[in-house]
């Protein structure tokens, strides 16, 4: 049953709202100044990290929001992009399991988004199912990768100043792990050791933690050590669609015997089809009616472009993992007087995981003629929709496959970074910070093997049952092996199993230096000004099986099917009864001794392995001004400045090229390098007009740019000669860059209380899409001898996918923003509390669908990839002295994936809407003693994707099931 939140309109009128919160403001200031008023509470706990974050937010110049810890070593979710959902502006994206991954602030997803670890900026790269888009492999930020009992505090910065780095359009996140001085006992000490349970996976599995700080020689010298581990068996059940394609795409179905239209397929001996048979041992079974439906062309809502909107391969999947996750800080802190504090920073996190995942497929949909695909299945019996999407079918002659994928994993992430402040006086302070991090992403293995199942009858797409998965049915045992085939495939093109491997290594390495200094001019100026130097080493490294092992052979004489395979059991009671019972999956290490995999050989450059590089030096200085005017009817305070920004890029791919005489390997032409320098320059400025004590003012302006994906800017080639078709990297793309205007109105109107509304608009002037392009190939800077052995000739116009600046457009949206703890109610009830956000963004932006020689052929506007035009959150805490409690609502609406969508006849790719329900609760067992008890996606929500606007078909949705936890912490 869906939540009725997701039917709800959130058209809010943003000025109405902010009259109303202006009307409340001045009503309080009628009764007098309430600040006077309020008496001073200790509050601790989740509470008291409210009153914290907010009163950083109310001092701050620029529009920043905090997550902070509730006590030592305690954060207030398991996740830390989990904690940012109760921050306006911020919507969660997640990852398999349903974790927490990456996050969107004000519509601009996770490559607009920088990260700073105790102050230095940083990358976090992970893997991920293919349909989250196999980890990224640029400048984004995997906050899953990191366990967040390792960080004390998180801050949000939405506006920017001339200090901060530049890089961000939507935000600057600052994660930040505690300090040894910053505790007031000489020795501090806390643990906590939890289970978590998970409904679909059926595993309790452990999670610990715990944190060790002491002071020496006086309290000026500390040091802290922190830990966290834990283990995860991850469990997603659900289904798959891959793409969803018209009929004609695959050259139509199997006409039916007395068909008195084009028979196909056409008569071919070679593959057996005539006129009563559509391949060899496949008759022709299909109804006349079902198949004139399915070449329909017209229907209740118009023109369907040529046949039945159909999945590519509809499957069901059963996807597990074991994860694996530890982190740790040490810190060494030393104070020896007043003036002068010195940290050594150093943090790792790691990241291990071994993903298996089992799927059976109907592949005939996804084959052609040439490998006996969809023109040799027959249409039996045909239901359709009025927008032309398939509702019921029944096949004959279809492939089946049983897909088995093991990926193995491992993301590391380390940083050491030096901070020096010392104050020269008490109006001149120097702060100085050097740093290195490092994220690795190294999968060494990532193996698919494939049985087929050849001309299968009675093949069932239900999708009547009026849910987003289909009633798949196979006609056949599909967890009996001996229906499946693996060996080399057949003259007539019949696939009977393949495999295929890849080992690939990312690195991300930053190095920084900078120093900054500020002086009090007097008690209305302080300058500030400072010069940093970054360097960014993004290296990629793959390797492949050499190409004298990577065909398919038939199996050894005695070896069957059933040896290396194994029941991938209960789907069904996941999904729900009907839907699948048990299938054959593969296990890879039996399937591994069966072939001799280990007698196989692995090659890097020489065979057409990839190692491309960026380098990216940064070099930029700041100067500004912070300004508070006190004296004022209205204090004014907040900062101008301006940054200078010069980037030099080194950029390094390669193509892949012709193999020489009497090898059996290509060879890889010389390195395409690409040099270039920019530079910017970005003025920033805050200000901060305190309207009352208790109600202010916020206006915000600034220019900005975000760099294009380090992966982007590689310069490799790729071409298929035969086909005319060409991927190109671009490594002079320019960043996008946007000019950004904030207002905001915020209202203090009780301890621990905020009502605010802010409006911001971000002028986007440049974008970067990936377009395809008809150009001659000549056009393209590559060696014609790419040609050589294919038909093609320079002259000849190729389709090229690449990379490309386009014009940006505008994007502009509102949050409004409530705290309220509900201490003016009586009794109990005063324990209680509220916390509420919304936002609304939405954007112009032009895609290019076709182009024709670079110049837009088809364009189209819609929203910004990433960008959902409705989010919100909505927690309930209660607590006092011994128990805590609070349960948080996420909404997020659907969003753009991609376009165009990569279907034919399909204009996007799309995410739906989400809403997710978490619970905790503590009780004090003793003063150092608590249980603590947790609950994620209370709601059983599934996270649902889908393929044009109008049709909305299913591409993918997974079951995740509720998880549960239970543990303790002790302090000391």
């Amino acid at each position: 049953m869906e939540n009725q939140m997701k039917h709800t309109s959130f058209a809010i009128n943003p000025l109405a709202a902010a009259v109303i919160t202006l009307s409340l403001a001045t009503a309080v200031q009628a009764q007098g100044n309430g600040d006077d008023q309020l008496e001073e509470v200790t509050v601790t706990g989740f509470r008291a990290s409210l009153n914290t974050a907010l009163m950083q937010k109310r001092e701050s110049a620029a529009a920043v929001d905090s997550i902070v810890s509730e006590d030592i070593g305690k954060f207030p979710d398991s996740n830390l992009a989990e904690s940012m959902q109760r921050i306006p502006g911020v919507a969660l994206s997640r990852g398999d399991g349903g974790e927490g991954k990456n996050i969107s602030v004000r519509g601009l997803g996770a490559e607009f988004t920088r990260v700073r670890i105790n102050g230095m900026e940083g990358t976090s790269q992970t893997g991920s199912s293919d349909i989250y888009g196999a980890g990224n492999a640029g400048r984004s930020f995997d906050f899953n990768v990191f366990p967040s009992e390792i960080f004390s505090e998180l801050t949000v910065r939405k506006t920017p100043s001339a200090d901060i780095e530049e890089g961000s359009l939507g935000a600057t996140v600052d994660l930040k792990a505690p300090k040894p001085l910053s505790f007031s006992d000489e020795l501090t000490m806390t643990g906590t050791l939890r289970g978590v349970y998970n409904e679909v996976s059926e595993s309790t599995d452990p999670r610990m933690s715990g944190l060790i700080a002491k002071k020496f020689a006086d309290d000026t010298f500390g040091v802290l050590v922190s830990f966290a581990h834990s283990e995860r068996n991850i469990r997603e059940v659900g289904y798959s669609a891959v793409n969803i394609l018209p009929g004609y795409v695959n050259g139509g179905f199997c006409s039916p015997v007395g068909y008195t239209g084009t028979q196909v397929p056409a008569t071919n001996a070679a593959k057996g089809a005539d006129a009563l048979n559509c391949s060899t041992g496949n008759p022709r079974t299909g109804s006349i009616e079902a198949y004139e439906l399915m070449l329909t062309t017209t229907g209740v809502s118009g023109n369907f472009g040529g046949g039945v909107f159909m999945p590519r391969i509809p499957r069901y999947l059963n996807s597990e993992q074991d994860a694996e996750r530890t982190g740790g800080s040490i810190t060494l802190e030393w104070e020896p007087n007043e003036n002068t504090n010195i940290s050594l920073d150093n943090l790792h996190s790691k990241y291990d995981v071994v993903r298996r995942d089992n799927y059976i497929d109907a592949l005939s949909f996804a084959r052609n003629a040439n490998n006996n695909g969809q023109p040799m299945v027959s249409v039996k019996e045909l239901e359709i929709d009025d927008k032309g999407s398939l509702v019921y079918g029944l096949f004959d002659g279809v492939d089946l496959r049983s897909e088995s994928l093991v990926d193995r994993f491992t993301s590391t992430f380390r940083q050491t970074n030096l901070n020096v402040t010392h104050n020269f006086s008490d109006d001149f302070e120097m702060n100085i910070l050097l740093g290195n991090s490092m994220s690795e992403f190294d999968n060494p293995e990532r193996l698919t093997v494939n049985l087929d199942a050849i001309d299968t009858d009675n093949y069932v797409m239900d999708f009547r049952n009026g849910g987003n998965i289909p009633l798949l049915q196979y006609g056949v045992d599909v967890n009996d092996p001996s229906i499946f085939q693996y060996g080399a495939g057949l003259a007539d093109g019949t696939v009977l199993g393949n495999w295929n491997s890849r080992n690939l290594k990312r690195t991300t390495e930053n190095t920084t230096a900078e120093a900054n200094f500020s002086w009090q001019i007097n008690d209305t100026y302080k300058f500030k000004f400072g010069a940093q130097s970054r360097e960014s080493d993004y290296k990629v490294r793959s390797r492949i099986v050499a190409p004298a092992y990577t065909a398919t052979r038939n199996l050894p004489t005695g070896v069957s099917v059933s040896d290396f395979t194994n029941s991938v059991n209960g789907v069904n009671d996941v999904l729900g009864s009907g839907t699948l019972g048990n299938y054959v999956g593969v296990d890879h290490e039996k399937w591994k001794t069966a072939v001799g995999y280990a007698d196989f050989e692995w090659c890097g450059a020489e065979c057409g392995a990839q190692s491309p590089e960026v380098n990216e030096k940064i070099n930029s200085a700041f100067v500004m001004t912070e300004f508070n005017f006190d004296t004022l009817s209205m204090p004014v305070r907040g900062d101008l400045g301006v940054r200078y920004v010069e980037t030099d890029q080194h950029s390094v791919g390669f193509v892949l090229g012709a193999a020489p005489a009497g090898s059996i390997y290509p060879t890889i032409a010389n390195p395409r390098t690409v040099d270039r320098k920019y530079d910017d320059l970005l003025p920033s400025t805050n200000v901060v007009v305190e309207i009352t004590p208790s109600l202010l003012a916020r206006l915000s302006f600034a220019e900005v740019m975000s760099r294009p994906d380090l992966g982007l800017l590689i310069p490799s080639a790729s071409v298929g000669a035969t086909t005319r078709t060409a991927s190109v990297g671009n490594a002079n793309l320019d960043p996008i860059r946007a000019k950004t205007y904030d207002a905001g109105l915020e209202w203090y109107f009780d301890e621990g209380a905020l009502a605010s509304i802010a409006y911001f608009e971000k002028d986007i002037s440049t974008y970067i899409q990936s377009i395809s392009s008809l150009e001659p190939y000549s056009t393209l800077g590559l060696p014609n001898s790419l040609l050589d052995g294919s038909a093609a000739s320079p002259t000849d116009d190729f389709t090229i996918n690449r990379s490309t600046n386009t014009p940006g457009g505008p994007l502009k949206g509102y949050e409004l923003n409530l705290q309220l703890p509900l201490t003016f109610l009586p009794g109990f009830w005063q324990d209680f509390g509220v916390l509420a956000n919304y936002t609304y963004v939405t954007s112009e932006i032009d895609y290019v669908l076709q182009s024709a020689n670079g110049v837009p052929t088809l364009t189209t506007t819609n929203d910004l990839i990433g960008l959902s035009k409705n989010s919100a959150s909505g927690t309930i805490y209660y607590e006092n002295d011994f128990f805590s409690f609070r349960t948080t609502g996420s909404y997020r609406s659907g969003y753009l994936r991609a376009i165009p969508s990569g279907g034919n006849d399909s204009d996007v790719l799309g995410n739906k809407e989400t809403f997710f329900v978490d619970a905790s609760a503590s009780y004090n067992l003793t003063d150092n003693v608590k249980l603590i008890v947790e609950a994620q996606n209370l709601t059983d929500e599934r996270n649902t994707l889908y393929i044009d606007s109008i049709r909305q078909d299913t591409l993918f949705e997974t079951a995740i099931g509720r998880t549960f936890t239970v543990g303790v912490s002790a302090k000391f």
